[in-house]
């Protein structure tokens, strides 16, 4: 298992850095670095862990994750069987707003931007009407060099903080600031379980044992470092997976998605569904079949 903190590599004569990435699978571990990133899931859909919460990603969203939060972008479990033939794509810009740019960011000039970057530590999706203009922002980029991909990069950085709608947040709270490299290890570890298993039956004792530790200290130190109990995460979990497959016309019914996603009964998912989404799974579809014939 890789640990938590993670570096990414950076070019001597760069203070942004472009990565694209076309792989079989995202990276699989939770992780973190000093650099905040702004990604473009051009291929691929999977789970998004950001701090202590979860959300489903596609192709075609724009995500900035702040720096030093951690976050995973977990591919579909389709997406690493052995036959597969899926992929991802994905364009990511870093950049440390702590490191040697951060003189550039205390000029007076860039106030708004500095504002930005400190009101978004937590991260954010893109609103979906910006996706156009931040990608084409990201591609100018990629194909600039020196002094004009800085420009291109503030550029972005523009369209980003002058936008009038106000993302909601990508995580509760900073749990970067609460765990140590060993907790992010293990809390790495945990969180992989059970998206791994979330499709069958998960007790207490399977988790805790996971994790080494006894289920009375795994429910204090879960709760401590995520502000969520056990039950409530896997629950939000086995919603999200259902949301993606009840969205993705891959089932014949609502009954069999509940059972896929680890639900002993239908009865037992409409009542958590409603819980953490706010409404039931069939006024969910109903909903996304309206905003879908908008488009």
């Amino acid at each position: 298992m890789k640990v938590l903190q993670f570096t990414i590599p950076v070019a001597h004569d760069k203070s942004v850095i472009v990565q694209e990435e076309d792989m079989p699978h995202f990276y699989p571990h939770l992780h973190r670095h000093k650099e905040a990133q702004v990604t473009w899931i051009q291929q691929g859909e999977g789970t998004l862990i950001a701090g202590n919460n979860m959300h489903a990603f596609k192709a075609g969203e724009v995500y900035f994750i702040g720096a030093d939060q951690p976050h995973l972008f977990k591919s579909n479990p389709e997406y690493f069987q052995t036959e597969s033939k899926l992929s991802i794509k994905a364009l990511t810009v870093f950049f440390d707003p702590n490191g040697a740019m951060a003189p550039m960011f205390e000029l007076p000039e860039m106030k708004a931007f500095k504002d930005f970057i400190l009101q978004h530590k937590l991260g954010f999706k893109l609103p979906p009407e910006y996706v156009a203009k931040i990608s084409r922002a990201m591609l100018d980029i990629k194909s600039s060099k020196g002094s004009d991909q800085l420009i291109q990069f503030l550029q972005m950085m523009r369209i980003l903080s002058s936008m009038p709608v106000k993302p909601g947040h990508l995580s509760d709270f900073g749990l970067s600031q609460s765990i140590n490299e060993a907790e992010g290890i293990r809390i790495s570890n945990i969180y992989n379980y059970i998206l791994q298993h979330y499709a069958r039956a998960i007790t207490l004792d399977d988790v805790a044992r996971e994790a080494c530790m006894t289920p009375q200290a795994f429910c204090r130190y879960f709760k401590k470092h995520t502000r969520h109990t056990f039950v409530s995460f896997l629950n939000e979990m086995r919603i999200n997976e259902a949301c993606k497959k009840l969205t993705g016309n891959k089932y014949e019914s609502i009954s069999v998605v509940a059972y896929k996603c680890g639900f002993s009964s239908i009865t037992n998912f409409n009542r958590v569904f409603k819980s953490v989404m706010g409404s039931s799974p069939r006024e969910y579809l109903d909903r996304y079949a309206n905003k879908v014939s908008m488009l």
